[in-house]
């Protein structure tokens, strides 16, 4: 430890940058409701951690953004373990795919810091970063539920799920009811269209049309999906 400016400072070069991040985002919990991902946001997180100015720039070089960003991927690392954690073998896979969107919407932390986040996503400046991270958590729930699809499948399995997951979070920061249980509801008939979408995609694919057309679509075989990130599945940013 030293101290900058009279106040107590971690400057260890031994202290994780996973766990010096961590300590950042906890920081930053109690302020998103007021301040939203904005500098003031990182300002008061960066006093309230005790890291050193110095090692925030380094672990959020673009500042609210970053550290956005960081607390997604976040929650996708806690789903990710937890699941691992969690006996599914009982549930059909429509129902391990509600429980897992269901455990990363209740990692998101308070519901007001979710509306603050989306908001956030939403804004030009940053869409593109959000669409990219409900494409990492679409992937990430894939790969911990054990799709061991690598063609066109990998990409349409993850599509589909990215539109349920970004819907169902819309619905939730609107929900008013007990438990949040009308959101659970529409989970559920969100994922039963995408399993009957499925089984009609399968059919069509054995019907003459589907196999008719499959020479001339045949080029979509060859299509592969990306190797996973070793740190974690569906991503390449290890933060």
């Amino acid at each position: 430890m030293s101290t900058f400016m009279g106040k107590a400072t971690i400057m260890d070069p031994d202290f994780g940058t996973e766990a010096a991040l961590d300590r950042l985002l906890d920081a930053a919990v109690p302020h998103l409701a007021f301040d939203g991902w904005s500098p003031a946001l990182l300002k008061a997180a960066a006093a309230d951690s005790g890291l050193a100015p110095g090692l925030v720039a380094a672990l959020v070089p673009r500042g609210a953004v970053d550290l956005a960003l960081a607390a997604h991927r976040q929650g996708d690392r806690q789903m990710i373990a937890a699941l691992a954690a969690t006996d599914l073998s009982a549930l059909r896979f429509r129902e391990r795919i509600a429980h897992a969107v269901r455990l990363r919407l209740e990692l998101a932390g308070p519901r007001e810091g979710l509306r603050r986040s989306a908001a956030f996503f939403a804004m030009p400046a940053h869409a593109a970063e959000g669409a990219a991270l409900i494409w990492g958590t679409a992937d990430a729930i894939w790969t911990a539920l054990g799709d061991t699809s690598r063609d066109i499948n990998w990409y349409s399995k993850r599509v589909t799920l990215s539109a349920v997951y970004s819907s169902t979070v819309l619905y939730w920061l609107g929900d008013d009811s007990p438990g949040a249980a009308a959101t659970w509801e529409f989970l559920d008939r969100r994922i039963e269209n995408v399993m009957a979408f499925e089984k009609a995609k399968a059919g069509f694919n054995a019907s003459a049309l589907g196999k008719a057309l499959a020479g001339p679509l045949s080029f979509l075989g060859r299509v592969r999906a990306p190797e996973p990130a070793r740190d974690m599945p569906g991503h390449t940013d290890p933060r």
